[in-house]
């Protein structure tokens, strides 16, 4: 008579729980189906923006590590099982390792938020923090420069990206500044026009903006010229030197004297 009662009972709880059984695996293999999907949609849309394969990497295994996660607790979940302490352990000890890592994390949230905003890319000329360089590589926990005379620096992403950031590649044309000094004896148009003409032959100027030819300051030593031309950023080092060592070699063929700082001693005798 027991087992007539029992029976029943038992194949409701096996009909019940194979529901669940079969609804938990349902979430598995649907949920992962959907993380996979998700992470190839990520790593395609990191491919197309030229991030660096092994923070590529990272960001990818790290979304599906998350979602797989997910997943699981659901799939537990469905069977019945209480996951509200197993969530709560997960996130201590979540927490835990975040106070244990906070630079390491910082330094990996940093360069995500360079990758998404896009400040800074591989092949730009960038200064930060006081260093100059060429942007070789924007990995996980730090950016690598490469300076002009071949150096490299190693720039921890959450530095990077709380100090101000200069661009110098970002804008295709660049204004060079220089600044020449004469005497006050020497004829100002005189020197205006040498420079007009230098600037006039030189094929890497622009001719909009207008280059700027003027006199910026009068100093103890002697006049200021300012001179402001545009050129192309990939033509900025070689014009500025070249610049600079024409108009040097002009001014001392038309006696066009540059001051340097001096100083008058005077001797008095007893």
């Amino acid at each position: 008579m027991e087992w007539k009662e029992i029976l029943p009972q038992l194949k409701q709880y096996i009909t019940e729980f194979g529901v669940h059984i079969i609804s938990a695996i349902l979430i598995l293999v649907i949920g992962f189906w959907i993380s996979k999907r998700l992470t190839k949609i990520l790593k395609k849309v990191l491919t197309k923006r030229n991030v660096d394969l092994t923070l590529a990497g990272f960001l990818t295994s790290a979304l599906k590590f998350i979602l797989y996660l997910f997943v699981i607790i659901a799939a537990v979940s469905r069977l019945g099982i209480e996951t509200t302490s197993f969530i709560a352990a997960l996130g201590a000890a979540g927490l835990a390792i975040g106070l244990a890592l906070q630079g390491s994390l910082s330094n990996v949230a940093a360069g995500v938020m360079l990758i998404i905003f896009r400040q800074i890319k591989v092949g730009q000329f960038v200064e930060s923090g006081g260093v100059s360089g060429t942007v070789e590589k924007v990995g996980i926990f730090n950016t690598m420069l490469v300076t002009v005379d071949n150096k490299v620096i190693y720039i921890p992403n959450s530095k990077l990206i709380n100090d101000n950031i200069i661009n110098y590649s970002e804008k295709d044309t660049r204004r060079i500044d220089l600044v020449f000094s004469i005497s006050y004896e020497d004829d100002i148009d005189k020197t205006k026009k040498i420079i007009q003409d230098l600037l006039v032959a030189e094929q890497n100027v622009l001719k909009n903006p207008v280059p700027v030819v003027a006199v910026g300051e009068l100093t103890d030593n002697g006049v200021n010229i300012f001179v402001r031309p545009w050129v192309l950023t990939s033509n900025f080092l070689d014009t500025k030197f070249r610049l600079t060592e024409l108009i040097k070699k002009k001014f001392d063929e038309e006696n066009i004297s540059i001051p340097y700082p001096q100083s008058d001693v005077y001797v008095h005798h007893r």
